[in-house]
């Protein structure tokens, strides 16, 4: 069900790199010389030895390795901005996997970034994708290898054959991983104010409490206990370390505003703090 309504925000927006002087019949100094404009907004201010990657160049060959090394796949885009893109490329075979439960699926997951105004480093990387809160797990370590060409006139992308990346991801980090996720789920949660309570005193993610005032939970707080509960519940459950580190990972990536690194860095950050307590 989840893999027939994965985000679809539209990525291939126009995009161009063009002359500030051109623009503004205003000299301007060296080093900010041209403009990155998206969607007819200006996003970016670069130098002439920029190569500007345009997304349909990176994505449509991103995809092309994929579909070399014959995986099936679903796709998610998602655009912020028009400044910072991401495509996630789910796939689904035979190598899924569950986390003691038929209906917690977690499926390999390969996730392209790229940024018109910079933010993001063009890049890919390995990820899991899980089923029942749609969200993307980025505590994966292994980094997707590819060269990128700047030069005034041209850019090339060198990507690698993913065919022995994938196979090799399988065979240590996938299921390396996946044995943490079922230690993490063995781990039940007595109190699951006092857990999120603790995971945010060490990962600052935001305040447990409303104010110095008022000492019940805030409104995000109590988004990731009505997640917690609501998943227990769904999967007939209690509440474990699991299912309490995928109720920070969804506020992380639906409520919190940060950009796709970020979310990347604290989503591990979170995973090890909360790893840690199994």
């Amino acid at each position: 069900m989840y893999l027939q309504n994965l985000q679809q925000d539209e990525i291939f927006v126009s995009s161009e790199m063009k002359s500030l002087k051109t623009l503004t019949q205003i000299e301007s100094r060296r080093g900010l010389e041209n403009a990155i404009i998206s969607n007819g907004k200006i996003v970016n201010v670069v130098s002439n030895s920029y190569g500007h990657i345009p997304n349909q160049l990176f994505f449509k060959k991103a995809e092309e390795m994929l579909t070399d090394a014959q995986l099936n796949f679903h796709k998610r885009t998602i655009n912020k901005n028009d400044r910072s893109f991401i495509t996630d490329f789910i796939i689904d075979d035979i190598s899924q996997f569950t986390v003691k439960n038929d209906k917690d699926v977690i499926l390999p997951m390969l996730r392209f970034k790229n940024s018109y105004d910079g933010s993001e480093k063009t890049s890919g990387h390995f990820g899991f994708y899980r089923e029942v809160c749609s969200n993307g797990l980025h505590v994966s370590q292994a980094e997707i290898e590819f060269s990128i060409k700047h030069s005034k006139n041209n850019t090339h992308l060198i990507m690698p054959r993913l065919n022995n990346l994938f196979d090799k991801f399988l065979d240590n980090e996938f299921y390396t991983i996946t044995k943490k996720f079922d230690k993490m789920k063995e781990f039940k949660i007595i109190d699951t104010q006092e857990f999120v309570k603790a995971i945010l005193d060490k990962t600052k993610l935001f305040r447990y409490e409303c104010s110095d005032k008022n000492s019940d939970p805030s409104k995000k707080s109590r988004e990731v206990l009505e997640i917690l509960n609501y998943e227990a519940l769904l999967l007939n459950e209690e509440p474990n370390l699991w299912l309490g580190y995928n109720a920070f990972n969804a506020v992380l990536h639906n409520t919190l505003k940060k950009s796709f690194g970020q979310q990347e860095r604290l989503d591990k950050k979170l995973f090890d703090e909360i790893y840690e307590m199994a």
